[in-house]
């Protein structure tokens, strides 16, 4: 017995050293590694990048908002057999934010893409609108907050992400060309990149302002040359509660600038922002946008470079109206 038992030990030793460093990883009933993704943009990107090699699954489904959803009990066992969890980070996925730490302390590989690609923070009008909405205690998810996580409208920041995809999946499986597909579909998300800046290169600068639900935009913006002037809901989440002062200030705003457009999204029902738009009145109109979630399968935004493109196009043809 007293024999057998540094064996054992360095058994146990083995083994814990081979789950915390990769090497092939826990392969799913049908040989391939399970990856899953929280929401559906990551879900296309992560499959973009596995190809046939790995199963993906997807936890928040099509026309879900990441800010406010919750995993299922049988959700959140599946988290504990996944090889790889990719996340988005940043606050976004504000209800699995708890298993996946859970997770990640009992030894799951989690990769949370949006602080890796050079994330920016919300505009300073947004930070001082969440500043009044901070109690006490909140100070650590304030300051996280204070960045914008919805890196996935900048095709060239989500190229980044899939090769850091890769990176993490050769850790796990070394003995798989991940990055070769990743290379792949960086490319691929570089030419829609100029098809998006070729599309809206014909709105002139005065009309490059852009009115939206929530801060979601930010990137978008950054990436093609616009403004965003107000939004209807305060700060990066869906989740705000805008008072009735914001709600005039916008309006003011909109009047100001003469904004003639509000973007809303499909994962809201958008009352609020028709709401602003009656109150304006005349031909003000809201377009919703794909932001949270890619479209139903099938549709024309149903992969993240087609949600890229028609949110391009919505925009291009909206702002085209106004003048």
């Amino acid at each position: 017995m007293a024999a057998s038992r540094p064996l054992l030990v360095l058994t146990v030793l083995i083994g814990l050293i081979a789950s915390g460093c990769g090497g092939e990883g826990q392969r799913d009933d049908d040989g391939r590694l399970l990856v899953l993704a929280t929401t559906t943009v990551l879900g296309d990107v992560v499959g973009n990048v596995v190809g046939d090699h790995a199963r993906v699954e997807v936890l928040i489904p099509v026309g879900a908002d990441s800010h406010d959803f919750q995993a299922s009990a049988a959700q959140i066992a599946q988290l504990n057999r996944a090889d790889l969890v990719v996340a988005n980070g940043l606050g976004l996925e504000e209800g699995l934010e708890s298993p996946l730490d859970v997770a990640a302390a009992d030894g799951v590989a989690v990769l949370e893409v949006g602080p890796l690609v050079d994330p920016v923070p919300l505009r300073p009008e947004a930070e001082h609108e969440e500043e009044h909405e901070v109690e006490e205690g909140e100070e650590e998810e304030h300051e996280r907050g204070g960045l914008d996580s919805h890196v996935w409208l900048d095709p060239l920041r989500m190229a980044v992400a899939a090769r850091l995809m890769a990176a993490r999946l050769a850790e796990i499986d070394p003995a798989t060309d991940w990055m070769t597909r990743a290379e792949e579909y960086a490319a691929e998300l570089a030419v829609a990149d100029e098809a998006i800046a070729a599309r809206l290169s014909t709105i002139p600068e005065d009309d490059r302002r852009l009115v939206t639900n929530h801060e979601s935009l930010g990137y978008f913006a950054r990436r093609y040359g616009f403004e965003v002037v107000g939004v209807v809901i305060p700060g990066g989440s869906t989740l705000g509660d805008p008072s009735s002062a914001h709600l005039a200030e916008l309006v003011e705003v909109m009047r100001r600038e003469g904004v003639r457009v509000i973007f809303g999204e499909t994962v809201e029902p958008g009352a609020l922002a028709a709401a602003v738009a009656s109150e304006l009145g005349g031909d003000v109109e809201v377009v919703p946008l794909f932001t949270e979630s890619l479209g139903e399968p099938g549709s024309e935004a149903d992969t993240l470079i087609g949600m890229l493109k028609t949110n391009a196009a919505r925009i291009a043809e909206a702002l085209g109206r106004g003048r």
